[in-house]
C-alpha cells in the first residue's frame, strides 16, 4: 500500500465500535464450501474493489494467462475516483457482475490499498451461495474474505494481487498461486528465519480453521459482519508500514474486544517496512509481548503478506501449526 491506512480506517473503526453484537457468529458451525479448482480454459475476471491499479497489472494478467486461464477485465478496471479505482457504484458493479456470471470461475483482485469496506455491504451474497468460485486477494481484500466466510462459509485465497511486482513475487510465488487455486494438494509453509516476524514464537502445536488476513483490516472489522468468529481457529495476520506501537495497539484492541478468546493458535506472516528505533521494541518484540501470554502456540516467520516472496494460502480450511518444526500445513482450498 502506498497510502497510510490509519487515516482512512480509524474513522471506520470508530464507527464500527458503536454497533452491538457480532453478526459473523451466526455462521459458526456451518459446512465449509470449497470452490472448484480452476483448470486451463476457465474464464477468470480481474476487478478492482479498492485502489487504482497501474502498469504492473499487465504482468499479472500475463501470469494468469500462463496458467492457461482466459483472463477478462472488469468494465471499470481502469477507472479512477480520487484514491479509489472508480466510484463505489462502479467498483461494486464490477464485483457483482463477476459474481453473477456463471462462466466466470475465478475472481482476482487487481490491487489493494483502500476501498473494499465502502462497497462490501452491497456484495450479492445470494449469487455467491448459488455458484461459489475462487476469490483471490489480500491486504484490503481481507474484508471480502471475511464476509465470504461469515455469510457463505466460502473458502477464499490470501495471495498476490494481479498488479504484479516481479521483484517481490517471482516464479516460485507464481507457482504457489497456481497450486493453491488449480490443485488439491495440501499447502505447507515453512518458517523463514530471515523474516522479522520469525522472532515471535510460543512453543506447541495447534489445529483449527485458518482465518484472518491483514491486521489493520481485522481491527477495522470489529463489530461488523466481516470479522470471522475465531473460536477454535488459527489466526493468521500480517501487515505493512506499521510501527511496533501500531501492532501493540491493534492486538490490544482485539484482546479487549474479546476477539482472541478461544483461538487455537496464531500464524504470523510478514512485518513489511516496520521501522526500527534504537532502544525501543521492534514489531516482533511488541507482538511477542501481546501474544506471549495467551496460552496458545504462535508461529512467526511465514512468507505471507506484503513482503518479498509472498506465498498463497486458503482461508477457511483446516490448518496445523507446529512451532518446533516451523511449519504451517493447510488443507486444499479447492475441490
Amino acid at each position: 500500500m502506498t497510502l497510510s491506512r490509519r487515516s482512512f480506517i480509524g474513522v471506520a473503526a470508530a464507527a464500527g465500535a458503536v454497533l452491538t453484537g457480532t453478526p459473523a457468529q451466526a455462521s459458526y458451525g456451518k459446512p465449509v464450501v470449497r470452490p472448484a479448482a480452476l483448470k486451463p480454459g476457465d474464464r477468470v475476471r480481474v476487478v478492482a474493489p479498492a485502489g487504482v491499479p497501474d502498469t504492473r497489472l499487465a504482468r499479472g494478467i500475463e501470469i494468469l494467462k500462463s496458467f492457461g486461464l482466459v483472463v477478462e477485465e472488469g468494465e471499470h478496471l481502469y477507472d479512477k475516483y480520487g484514491y479509489l479505482a472508480g466510484t463505489d457504484e462502479a467498483r461494486l458493479a464490477d464485483l457483482n457482475a463477476a459474481v453473477r456470471d456463471p462462466g466466470v470461475r475465478g475472481i482476482f483482485a487487481a490491487r489493494g490499498g483502500y476501498g473494499t469496506q465502502r462497497i462490501i455491504d452491497g456484495l450479492d451474497l445470494a449469487a455467491v451461495r448459488r455458484d461459489p468460485r475462487v476469490f483471490v486477494g489480500f491486504s484490503d481484500l481481507t474484508v471480502l474474505s471475511g464476509r465470504l466466510w461469515t455469510a457463505t462459509r466460502l473458502v477464499s485465497f490470501y495471495g498476490p494481487m494481479v498488479n504484479w511486482t516481479d521483484s517481490r513475487t517471482g516464479p516460485a510465488e507464481a507457482e504457489s498461486l497456481r497450486r493453491a487455486v488449480m490443485t488439491t494438494d495440501p499447502i505447507v509453509l515453512t518458517r523463514d528465519p530471515a523474516e522479522p516476524s520469525s522472532a515471535v514464537t510460543v512453543p506447541g502445536t495447534a489445529t483449527g480453521t485458518l482465518l484472518g488476513g491483514n491486521l489493520t483490516m481485522l481491527q477495522a472489522s470489529v463489530n461488523t459482519p466481516d470479522l470471522p468468529d475465531l473460536r477454535g481457529a488459527i489466526l493468521l495476520f500480517e501487515d505493512t508500514d506499521e510501527g511496533p506501537y501500531s501492532y501493540d495497539r491493534m492486538l490490544t484492541h482485539l484482546r479487549r474486544t474479546g476477539v482472541l478468546k478461544g483461538i487455537a493458535g496464531v500464524a504470523i506472516g510478514q512485518f513489511t517496512n516496520a521501522p526500527v528505533t534504537a532502544g525501543q521494541w521492534t514489531a516482533a518484540q511488541a507482538v511477542q509481548d501481546r501474544l506471549g501470554d495467551l496460552g496458545v502456540p504462535v508461529l512467526g516467520g511465514l512468507r505471507i503478506g506484503h513482503g518479498v516472496g509472498q506465498l498463497t494460502i486458503p482461508l477457511g480450511t483446516r490448518a496445523t501449526i507446529d512451532v518446533t518444526a516451523g511449519t504451517l500445513t493447510v488443507q486444499a482450498g479447492v475441490k
